[in-house]
C-alpha cells in the first residue's frame, strides 16, 4: 500500500520521545511540524525542575545535558537527559533534543522533534523535520526544507502524492535510519526506518522501510538484506 510506511506508527516507536503526544491523533509525521513551538510552550512549565532547569525565556535544558559555552540557543526549546550540544551548534527554535542524542558541531537546527539517541554530529542542517529513534546523519549531510519556487511540498511515493499544505517541510527519518555523508534531502522526503542511504545521495520522495537508497545512475532503491 503506497505511503503505508510513510504512517507514524510504522516509522517510530514513540515511546523514545518526550514529545510523544504530539503524534496522537495523526496518521503522518509531518502534521505535527506546524505544532512543535506550541507544544514545547504547553509542556515545558510541567517540567520536573529536579530534572530539567529553565535557563532562559522557553528553554528549558536538562541538568544531565551538556551545552557547550559557544552553542547557540533560541526557544521554544527542550534539551532531554544526557544529550550533548557541541560547540558551535545552532539552535534556532521549536525544537526538541531527545535523551542522549549529540547535535555537533556547527550544526543547525530548527522546528525539529530529535528522538532519544540520534546523531546529527557534523555540519549539518535539520529544518522543519523529524528524526526517530537512533537515527543518524552522516557528516555534511541536510534536509532542504523548501522547494526552489517555494511551491508547497507534496510527499511521492512514485506516481501516488500526497499534498502536504506545507511550505517548509525537511525530511522524516524513521528510526534506525543511516544517512551517508554529504547526501541531500530534498523536501519531502521520507525515509522508513531501518533504511540507509548511501553517502552523496540527493535523495526525494519515500524510501521504503528496510532499504538502500543508492544514487549512481538515477536512482536506485533496493530491499536490505537483515
Amino acid at each position: 500500500m503506497a505511503f503505508e510506511s510513510c504512517q507514524i506508527k510504522n516509522m517510530f516507536d514513540l515511546s523514545q520521545t518526550i514529545a510523544a503526544a504530539l503524534f496522537e491523533g495523526k496518521t503522518y509525521p509531518w502534521e505535527v511540524l506546524p505544532e512543535i513551538g506550541d507544544f514545547i510552550l504547553r509542556i515545558g512549565p510541567t517540567l520536573d525542575p529536579a530534572v530539567f532547569e529553565q535557563r532562559e525565556e522557553n528553554i528549558w535544558v536538562a541538568k544531565s545535558a551538556t551545552v557547550a559555552p559557544t552553542a547557540y540557543l533560541h526557544g521554544p526549546l527542550i534539551i532531554d537527559e544526557d544529550a550533548e550540544i557541541r560547540h558551535c551548534a545552532f539552535i534556532r527554535g521549536n525544537a526538541i533534543v531527545g535523551k542522549g542524542s549529540v547535535v555537533g558541531n556547527s550544526t543547525e537546527l530548527k522546528n525539529d522533534i530529535i528522538f532519544n539517541n540520534v546523531q546529527v554530529p557534523h555540519y549539518n542542517y535539520v529544518g522543519d523535520s523529524v528524526l526517530g529513534y537512533r537515527s543518524h546523519m552522516g557528516a555534511g549531510s541536510i534536509t532542504s526544507n523548501v522547494k526552489s519556487d517555494k511551491t508547497l511540498v507534496v510527499v511521492k511515493d512514485g506516481q501516488d502524492k500526497i499534498e502536504t499544505g506545507l511550505k517548509k517541510f525537511g525530511a522524516m527519518l524513521g528510526d534506525f535510519v543511516e544517512i551517508g555523508c554529504n547526501s541531500v534531502l530534498n523536501p519531502g522526503s521520507v525515509i522508513g526506518c531501518h533504511s540507509n542511504v548511501y553517502p552523496l545521495s540527493l535523495v526525494r520522495g519515500v524510501v521504503p522501510s528496510h532499504s538502500i537508497f543508492k544514487n549512481r545512475q538515477g536512482f536506485e532503491i533496493v530491499p536490505k538484506d537483515e
